[in-house]
């Protein structure tokens, strides 16, 4: 069974020289180290993390890491993930080494959030499934399964597991 995390950006600043360089706000500093503290908790420990390259994701994962206690060095960023579209997202997961077992991925919405309904079988934790449907904020965090080699991954194949948003 392999674990696949999809995490949405933490809070980022409204306004920076291009949309790519929004920085995290205090409240998503806090949110993402929290989140990581979360999946800690969970017992998630990623094998690969994929992060968009934009600079809030990046903080994002700097940030979860230090949370959880994850090496820094696990991630790669990929300048594609920051406008990829659901389908595109799903795409990059294909390509994923089948030898890891949990993968992490930070990106951005709606991509996350169409990245988890189109993977979800409706089959997972129907609590996680409900607080899921109330929507994806900033640094929520979707934790799924799935039986099978990353590079057969499609679309209802995989099961939410958890759900995590930052409490106010």
């Amino acid at each position: 069974m392999r674990t696949l995390v999809i995490m949405r950006h933490a809070k980022a600043e409204s306004s920076a020289p291009t949309d790519y360089e929004r920085q995290l706000t205090e409240r998503g500093h806090a949110d993402a180290t929290a989140a990581g503290e979360w999946l800690a908790e969970q017992g998630v420990v990623p094998d690969y993390v994929l992060v968009s390259a934009a600079d809030r994701t990046t903080q994002t994962w700097e940030d979860v890491a230090l949370g959880a206690s994850w090496d820094l060095t696990l991630a790669e960023y990929d300048r594609g993930l920051y406008a990829a579209s659901a389908s595109t997202a799903l795409d990059i997961l294909r390509g994923v080494d089948d030898g890891l077992s949990t993968v992490l991925v930070i990106g951005h919405n709606p991509t996350m959030s169409s990245l988890v309904q189109l993977l979800d079988d409706g089959e997972g934790d129907d609590e996680a499934s409900n607080e899921l449907a109330l929507g994806y904020p900033p640094a929520a965090v979707a934790v799924l399964s799935y039986d099978g080699d990353w590079s057969e991954l499609d679309e209802a194949e995989a099961s939410v597991t958890a759900f995590h948003i930052p409490r106010p």
